[in-house]
C-alpha cells in the first residue's frame, strides 16, 4: 500500500472525494493541523496539503517522496535549511478561470463605471455620460504561465492586444509580442492595463516599482492577483497618491492579513480583496492529485514539479 497524508482544514471533503475516486493501492489518512498529523505517527510516502500545514512536519516525515501543494505558492518549502529529498509538486492548470474571472471583473468595472453608477443611483440622479470599453485596449501581463495564458485567452475574446513579459517563454499563442530580460520599460510603454501574476522568486521581487510604475500612462490600471512581494508596495503608494496612474487592485500583499495600519487601506483609487481571487476547491486538487498519483504509479515524472532553486 501507498501511504497518503492529507493536511488541510477541508480535511473530512477531501477523504469524502478521494473515497469516491477509488485510487488504486491508496491508504489514506487525514489531519486537519499539524498537531493531528503528528498524532498520526508520520510514516507516509506522500503528502497532500496546505503548505503552512505541512512545513512543520517537513522534517518528520521519515519516508516521505513526494509532497502535493494544495497552492501554487510554494514558499514554504523553499528556505535552504529544509529537506529537498523529495519530490515537490504544485496546484496548476485549475486557477486560471478564477483569475481570468476576478481580472475581468474589475477590468469591466473600470471601463463601464460600475460604481459611479451606482452612486447616481443613490443620489437619483441621471447620469448618461459615455463609458469605456475593454475591446481595442491593451493588457500586459507580467508572468504568461497558466494563469497569464487563461488571462490572455479571455482578452482576445474582449478583441485586446496583449503583451507577455516572461522570463524565456513564448508558448502562448494569444499574446501579441513578447518581452523579456531588460525589455521590461518597454513592454509597460502605452498600456492601459498591467496584471501581475508572478510567483514569488528572487528575480520577480520588487520588479513592479517606481520605474516600471512611471513608465506606464497616466490612465493605466494596475491589477496583482501574483504575488505580494513583486510589488514595492511604497513606489505604489506614491504612486497612487500622485495620480501617475489611474488606479490599483490588490488581491496579494507582502504580509498578509494586510496590517490595519497600511496605508493601502486608505490610499486614492485602491481596490482590495483578500487573496481570494482564486481559491483552491477541493475537487480542482483532488483532479491534480489523481492524474499524478497514477503516473507515479506508473514510474513516470510527475508533472507540475517545482524547481527549489528557482521557485516554481
Amino acid at each position: 500500500m501507498t501511504k497518503l497524508l492529507i493536511v488541510s482544514g477541508y480535511a473530512d471533503e477531501y477523504q469524502r472525494l478521494f473515497e469516491a475516486e477509488k485510487l488504486p493501492t491508496l491508504e489514506i489518512a487525514t489531519a486537519k493541523n499539524s498537531a493531528e498529523a503528528e498524532a498520526t505517527g508520520l510514516d507516509y510516502e506522500i503528502v497532500l496539503g496546505e503548505p503552512k500545514l505541512i512545513r512543520p512536519i517537513l522534517m518528520k516525515l521519515r519516508n516521505l517522496r513526494w509532497a502535493q501543494s494544495m497552492y501554487a505558492g510554494v514558499e514554504q518549502f523553499l528556505d535552504p535549511s529544509l529537506r529537498r529529498d523529495y519530490i515537490l509538486t504544485n496546484a496548476r492548470g485549475v486557477f486560471g478561470g478564477s483569475m481570468s474571472e476576478y481580472v475581468f471583473g474589475y477590468l469591466l468595472n473600470h471601463e463601464r463605471r460600475i460604481f459611479e453608477r451606482y452612486r447616481a443611483q443613490q443620489e437619483h440622479r441621471w447620469d448618461g455620460s459615455t463609458t469605456g470599453m475593454v475591446r481595442g485596449k491593451t493588457i500586459g501581463l507580467l508572468g504568461v504561465g497558466s494563469i497569464g495564458a487563461e488571462i490572455a485567452r479571455t482578452a482576445k475574446h474582449f478583441e485586446m492586444t496583449v503583451r507577455g513579459y516572461t522570463r524565456s517563454s513564448e508558448d502562448c499563442r494569444d499574446v501579441d509580442a513578447y518581452y523579456h530580460g531588460n525589455d521590461l520599460i518597454e513592454f509597460a510603454n502605452e498600456l492601459d492595463y498591467l496584471v501581475s501574476v508572478l510567483p514569488n522568486t528572487v528575480e520577480t521581487r520588487r520588479i513592479v516599482d517606481a520605474s516600471l510604475l512611471n513608465a506606464l500612462p497616466s490612465h493605466a490600471i494596475f491589477i496583482n492577483v501574483g504575488r505580494g512581494n513583486a510589488v514595492d508596495e511604497s513606489a505604489l503608494i506614491h504612486t497612487l497618491e500622485s495620480k501617475q496612474i489611474a488606479g490599483a487592485i490588490l488581491d496579494v500583499f507582502d504580509q498578509e492579513p494586510l496590517p490595519t495600519d497600511h496605508p493601502f487601506w486608505t490610499a486614492p483609487n485602491l481596490l482590495i480583496t483578500f487573496h481570494t481571487s482564486a481559491p483552491s476547491l477541493p475537487e480542482d486538487i483532488v483532479r491534480i492529485f489523481r492524474e499524478n498519483y497514477l503516473r507515479y504509479l506508473r514510474g513516470e515524472e510527475l508533472k507540475y514539479k517545482v524547481d527549489f532553486e528557482r521557485g516554481y
